[in-house]
């Protein structure tokens, strides 16, 4: 009898699963023995969808509005996510131009899909949010990791994108806030990266999803700058609705027809129920629900930034948005991964290492979320001050 199986395509070697994830699961595995455990390794916020999304939904679930919505999305809600770039950005913005999306993954592989051929470049900056590189290896398009660290907020900077420009790049993506490290993109850096790619016949993708948690200073979509730029976004993070599983991508009109198509084939249509959900995101209501809680999380960023300052960590710049502190453990460890795996054995406290975000200087940097109470913050840094050596 012959036991061998199919073969795995060869692509799935370069897509690596998320080290955080073993980090979960021994957390929950160490949970269910009794022990406590305090959870800095994921990024999801512990605030709840605020209720009137909830309400909402339940609305449209007792309504009976369960089916396909056009591919597209809905239109009102696609008329909302234009006049919320009107009021907040004022942007003015066609609903023609706004695809909505299952969560930003969702438009982030869609973008992908309709600009990049195989072996097309995508420059991109290390460290970064890993799905980013592993949607391009899904294309079969490749990555051009461009090593970053504090000097430059670590982010692309408009010499560094032509420092490492290839004939082949036909993409850079951008992450403003990003993942790990929370630093924004400077708008004048956006533009000018923007202008670049379109004088040498490539795209600039933003990814925009933490954008409604920008603490300091005035900031503008990408998409104030240019109609040519894709810029993604999420309901997930900032309006807090991670298992509605809902994005949206805004595109320039010539993309559009492409990305019908791709969305008709790749999966019909965004959960209907939860874009009925959504059309209360931006409701005066949940916006303000949503205000007090950003103010949270900022006092949650000072508090925790100083108190790893204070441990040891490296944390130079305080970054701007998101809900991380990407910081230094240099002086503890130059393997993250097996540091994380440590603290989390001996204080019970979960974090998550840098390998998960790239190869530059990935073994001296770990991950803080500060995703959840103050309360807990300060039990975590105590653990942590009783561990670490002084």
């Amino acid at each position: 009898m012959n036991t061998s199986h199919p073969r795995i395509a060869a692509r799935m070697a370069d897509i690596a699963p998320f080290h955080v994830m073993d980090i979960l699961a021994r957390a929950r595995q160490m949970e269910a023995q009794g022990r406590s455990i305090i959870h800095l390794e994921i990024g999801e916020p512990d605030f709840p969808t605020p209720y009137p999304i909830v309400e909402a939904g339940i609305a449209a679930l007792e309504q009976g509005n369960l089916y396909y919505s056009p591919p597209l999305g809905l239109p009102q809600l696609r008329s909302a996510i234009a006049d919320y770039y009107a009021q907040h950005y004022g942007v003015q913005l066609s609903p023609q131009r706004v695809v909505v999306t299952p969560g930003a993954s969702g438009a982030l592989l869609l973008a992908l899909g309709v600009l990049a051929d195989p072996g097309d470049s995508v420059l991109l900056a290390d460290p970064g949010y890993p799905c980013n590189r592993h949607f391009a290896r899904f294309i079969e398009a490749r990555t051009l990791a461009v090593p970053v660290d504090a000097d430059t907020g670590y982010q692309l900077t408009p010499e560094l994108v032509e420092r490492y420009w290839t004939p082949a790049v036909k993409v850079v993506l951008l992450a403003s806030p990003s993942n790990p490290t929370g630093t924004v993109v400077p708008d004048a850096d956006v533009r000018a990266i923007a202008a670049l790619c379109a004088a040498r016949g490539a795209t600039l993708i933003v990814d925009e999803i933490y954008h409604g948690l920008i603490y300091e200073g005035s900031h503008h979509t990408a998409l104030a700058h240019s109609d040519q730029v894709f810029v993604v976004n999420s309901f997930s993070k900032y309006f807090q609705m991670t298992g509605w599983r809902l994005g949206w991508l805004v595109a320039p009109e010539w993309a559009m027809e492409a990305l019908d198509r791709l969305v008709q084939n790749l999966y019909l249509a965004a959960s209907t129920p939860a874009q009925y959900a959504a059309l209360a995101a931006f409701t005066p209501a949940t916006l303000t629900i949503l205000e007090a809680r950003k103010t949270e999380l900022k006092i949650r960023r000072d508090y925790l930034a100083s108190a790893l300052r204070d441990l040891g960590f490296d944390l130079p710049d305080l970054p701007q948005g998101a809900f991380y502190l990407y910081a230094g453990c240099g002086r503890f460890s130059q393997d993250s991964c097996a540091f994380a795996a440590q603290i989390l054995e001996q204080t019970g406290v979960a974090i998550t290492p840098g390998v998960d975000f790239g190869t530059y200087q990935a073994q001296r940097f770990v991950r803080f979320a500060y995703t959840t109470s103050l309360p807990n913050l300060q039990e975590a840094m105590r653990r942590l001050r009783e561990f670490l050596p002084s």
